[in-house]
Order: C-alpha cells, then sequence, then structure tokens
C-alpha cells in the first residue's frame, strides 16, 4: 500500500503543535498534525481537576486570541486551557488528525526525508517536528517500594482528595504542583506533609504587576541558559485562588509540616535529609533579588508604582523547619498516601533519527536538531526561558518554521546555464 506523502509532519497537537502549525501555515508549507488522542489532551486529562494556569491571561496566550471567558488577570482553569487551544486550532485551521500515534520515524535510505510510521498507515515527509513537549513519562524516583503504603501516585495521576483513601498524605515535590496539590489536601482536612527541596520561590506579583510582566521587562524571560546548577530546579509559583505568592511559612501555619527532600526508606521508614532550613533560605534569597531587582528597575525608568515594604518581611520559621522531622514511620503516622510531584522524562523512543546526544537528550539548538530535517519544539530552554510557555513556544515555532522554508528553498533549486536553462544536473 502506498504512503501518503506531505511535506512536514508535526507530532503532537497540544501548544507547540498548534503553534507550529499556524507558522507553517502562514508560509504556505503543507503540513499534518498527528495528535494520538484530543487537541491539548494533557490539559484535559493528565492534571488534577483544579488546576489553573500558572500565568496570568493576559500573558500565557497566542498572540492571536485572547481567552474568551477569563479576565486578563484571571488564570484559566486547566479546561479553559484545552479549550483555548482547540478552538485556536479551528480558527487557523489547523490540519490536525486526533486519535492518530505515530510509532517510528525513520530516515528514508532511497531520498531525502522520513517514513512516519503511525497507527493509520505510513506517510513520508521532508521534515519532522518533535512537538511532544517536556512532560512526556511521569517520573517517581525508586525510594518507596510497591506495598509500603496503600496509594503512591503521581500528580499527573492526582485529581481531588477524595481519590485517595482516608489518612494522612505524603506530598514528594515543592514546585508549582506539590505546593498547590499539598494546599488543596489541608484544605480538605487531611493530614499533610510536604517534601521540600531545592526551589526558586518568585512573588506572584509586586508592586502592582504580575511575577510574568517583571520576568520581561527586567529580561528574564529571554534568558537563553539557566542559571549554573538550576536547569531542573523548581518555581514554586501558582495562580490558584486568584494568584498568590507560595510562603513555605504561612503554608505551614496553616498546618502543613514541612520536611526536607526525601532521601531514603527502610522497614516502614523514611528519612529525610537535614536540608529543609537551607532550602527554605535559599529560596527566601532568591526571592529578595527578585524583589531588589525590581526596586531598581522602578527607580531607574522612574515608575509610578505602589511601594510594598511588607514584601521584603519574612516571618520567623515555624517549628518543623528549626526542628525539623528526619524520619516518619508511615504507619504510625497514618499515612496511607504519598504523591509524588517529581517532574517527567522526555520519551523520544518512536523517533528513530540521529538526533540525541550522548544521554539521550535531543541534540539541538533553537529547536533545530543535529539530523537535517528534524526538529524540537516545546522543550524548557530550548530558546530561551520562555520556550515552554505558552507564549514562548509560539514565537520558537515561528523560527522553526523560517529554518524549514529555508531548506525547502535549498530543496526547490535548480542551476541553470548563462542562457537560463536547467542544466543536466538540475534535473530531478
Amino acid at each position: 500500500m502506498p504512503s501518503e506523502e506531505t511535506e512536514v509532519v508535526v507530532v503532537g497537537a497540544g501548544q507547540a503543535g498548534v503553534a507550529m502549525s499556524e507558522h507553517l501555515g502562514a508560509q504556505g508549507i503543507p503540513h499534518l498534525v498527528l495528535e494520538r488522542e484530543r487537541i491539548a489532551e494533557r490539559w484535559r486529562s493528565e492534571r488534577w481537576d483544579s488546576l489553573v494556569a500558572n500565568g496570568p491571561a493576559w500573558h500565557d496566550r497566542f498572540p492571536g486570541l485572547e481567552f474568551p471567558d477569563v479576565a486578563p488577570d484571571g488564570f484559566a482553569s486547566k479546561e479553559q486551557v484545552a479549550e483555548y487551544l482547540a478552538a485556536y486550532a479551528e480558527k487557523i485551521d489547523a490540519p490536525v488528525r486526533c486519535g492518530v500515534e505515530v510509532t517510528s520515524v525513520r530516515k528514508r535510505a532511497d531520498r531525502p526525508g522520513f517514513r512516519v510510521e503511525t497507527s493509520e498507515g505510513a506517510i513520508d515527509a521532508r521534515f519532522v517536528v518533535a512537538a511532544t513537549g517536556p512532560f512526556q513519562r511521569p517520573v517517581i524516583p525508586p525510594i518507596v517500594p510497591d506495598g509500603a503504603v496503600p496509594v503512591q501516585i503521581h500528580s499527573s495521576g492526582y485529581r481531588n482528595p477524595e481519590q485517595l483513601p482516608e489518612g494522612g498524605v505524603l506530598v514528594v515535590g515543592a514546585g508549582s504542583s506539590g505546593v498547590q496539590i499539598a494546599d488543596e489536601l489541608r484544605r480538605s482536612g487531611r493530614r499533610v506533609l510536604l517534601s521540600v527541596g531545592p526551589h526558586d520561590r518568585p512573588p506572584r506579583s509586586y508592586r502592582g504587576r504580575d511575577f510574568c510582566w517583571w520576568l520581561g521587562v527586567l529580561g528574564i524571560w529571554d534568558a537563553q541558559t539557566p542559571p549554573q546548577g538550576a536547569e531542573h530546579v523548581t518555581i514554586a509559583v501558582s495562580g490558584a485562588r486568584g494568584g498568590h505568592t507560595v510562603d513555605f511559612r504561612e503554608l505551614a501555619g496553616t498546618g502543613v509540616e514541612l520536611v526536607g527532600l526525601t532521601a531514603s526508606y527502610n522497614e516502614g521508614v523514611l528519612r529525610f535529609a537535614p536540608d529543609l532550613a537551607a532550602n527554605i533560605a535559599v529560596g527566601d534569597t532568591k526571592y529578595l533579588e527578585f524583589l531588589r531587582a525590581a526596586d531598581a528597575y522602578i527607580e531607574r525608568n522612574g515608575l509610578d508604582l505602589p511601594e510594598e515594604p511588607e514584601a521584603h518581611v519574612l516571618g520567623a520559621d515555624p517549628e518543623c523547619v528549626t526542628s525539623p522531622r528526619l524520619e516518619l514511620d508511615l504507619a504510625a503516622a497514618g499515612v496511607t498516601s504519598i504523591v509524588w510531584a517529581t517532574g517527567f522524562a522526555t520519551d523520544y523512543s518512536w523517533l528513530d533519527v540521529d538526533a540525541f546526544d550522548e544521554k539521550g537528550r535531543p541534540d539541538q539548538r533553537r529547536g533545530i536538531s543535529s539530523e537535517p530535517g528534524v526538529y524540537f519544539l516545546g522543550l524548557p530552554w530550548l530558546s530561551r526561558r520562555g520556550s515552554s510557555f505558552i507564549w514562548g513556544v509560539w514565537h520558537d515555532a515561528r523560527y522553526v518554521a523560517d529554518h524549514i522554508a529555508i531548506q525547502r528553498g535549498y530543496f526547490a533549486y535548480e542551476p541553470t546555464d548563462r542562457t537560463g536553462a536547467a542544466t543536466a544536473t538540475g534535473q530531478h
């Protein structure tokens, strides 16, 4: 059976795939977007019920469409984000095929391009864009064996407090997901412990401007490489309940017990690293540095923004920080569930091309891989800090589309002699 042909196959119809389709379509480049489930499926079915976007609606969107039912300074729910991306795909008439899983991509041996094998048959394409993003395979560290507690789930499998059995909950990971899940569980009446590792803790807003605005005017969104050693440091910021600055002292004051990094397990007892106070202190330092940078920007540019001296005042450390728990007997403490908010790994097992480094990571620069014709999109720090966000991926997609257009021009070139006639070597 002959294969279908197109110029570009885009794998994935989340924010990266939809953005890629817009820019390819604007340049008249034939393409298909293949999605194994629905558009923006991870927003729909791999997030907890109460999740909202971490950035305000005026910022976390594509330039061509505003959120219809969210105030500019509001935070869209996960359903609203998914519906927004689906509406955007319809607006730009993106050629998305849902329910089509890509099983392999291999370089063709007989001519330039790639054979894309799918659940619906083969497609030949000159270019392939891997737009599956960074949240592909949930990571749970192999610390606590199966059966040690009744339930162990990753944050991508958590939906709401009613999903878990009665009893206490340990949430491991204090980035945006872990903090919001721990807070929700505590508000439901559960006993909650939160394992806090190294993190960045920016203000949700400061002096009348959202964190996202500050990142823009301070040039932080455009940073091309992460700070040394901070490639995978989590960011504790929340859009929940209208948006608020994450304060671990306040969280402890509501009843959440903070503990250090989850280190080991033996015969029913979890052990935590004695690093809680240090992790909190480093997060505080970064928070205060951010405020000082914002103050300096205001003064330097003569802006009339309300002062906020109280934001610089840190409360006293709670007892769980000054005298941290280092061990936890899970059964004695009544802990029946562990939620691992420990991030994700990429999975490119379907992409059988020479586009990865010795550690299996995409070998790319601004999305252009070491395998000519293969591109990556939607990864953290693809070109800058904003690359994995809705608005950031849109700009990265434009760059990748431009590169594809340039390469198409090279493929279309045919040499001519001085009379303008095509030479023999230029014939296909």
